[in-house]
This record gives structure tokens, C-alpha cells and sequence, in this order.
């Protein structure tokens, strides 16, 4: 298994939900860094890419997405369509997240802050990496 979707606990009541995301807790790691993906195009995939350090944790907030997991053996589709889901991925693994809804934000935190030099963008790179 690559990766799994974690059930975050909702709170609230009649005025609304809460979801909250602690480091070490719900989240795996230390957050360094938040960003979020709204306002995608049509059958565009975002990511298509892997870190050689950084770990991540994706929820969608709004909308709903999928996010395929690779870790250069296996492939996994998950598909986030409610708020409380959210799915670890760890570092080497090749992540692509598509299939947005017109009204999805994708929330992703990072345990690390940006480093261009951190991406592998080509996938054959990513075979070699993970195959040393």
C-alpha cells in the first residue's frame, strides 16, 4: 500500500463543522508550508511530479479531486470528495492529482519549505531514483 486515506474528526454542531489539523497529530510532521490549487482547467492534472525530501498532506477543502500515488511499482487512485479526508504523501513517490471538480481547493501542506531542487518533474528520473 502506498498510501491511505485518513478520516479526520469533524466537530461542530447546528452552526456548522470543524475540521482541525494539528501538526504531529492529524498531520505526520512539522508544517513548513500550506498552498493551496483552485481554479483548475478542464482535464488538466496538476503535479505530475515527486520530492526527494518533502512529505505532504492533501485535503480537499471545497469540490472534490483524485490523486494518483506512484511510488514506481504500484499505482493508487484516491479520490478526495469530502472535506475530512486527507491522504499522506511521502517523499519519492510520484504524485498526479486530476479529475477536479469546478469548485475544488486543494489544501496541501508540506513539512518543508519551497525548494526547486527538491522536485523531480521527469518521470524517468523518478524510476532511476527509486530503483537505486
Amino acid at each position: 500500500m502506498i498510501s491511505k486515506i485518513e478520516e479526520l474528526k469533524v466537530l461542530g454542531d447546528d452552526r456548522g463543522r470543524l475540521v482541525a489539523l494539528e501538526a504531529n497529530r492529524q498531520i505526520p510532521f512539522d508544517v513548513k508550508r500550506v498552498f493551496y490549487i483552485y481554479g483548475t482547467q478542464e482535464n488538466t492534472p496538476r503535479g505530475n511530479h515527486s520530492h526527494h525530501k518533502t512529505k505532504q498532506f492533501l485535503v480537499a477543502v471545497n469540490g472534490n479531486c483524485k490523486v494518483t500515488l506512484d511510488d514506481g511499482k504500484n499505482k493508487e487512485v484516491f479520490d478526495l470528495n469530502k472535506p475530512n479526508l486527507g491522504l499522506f504523501q511521502d517523499a519519492l513517490i510520484w504524485g498526479t492529482m486530476h479529475d477536479f471538480s469546478s469548485d475544488c481547493i486543494l489544501m496541501v501542506l508540506a513539512d518543508d519549505y519551497y525548494d526547486a531542487n527538491d522536485y523531480i518533474t521527469k518521470y524517468d528520473n523518478f524510476l532511476e531514483e527509486v530503483n537505486k
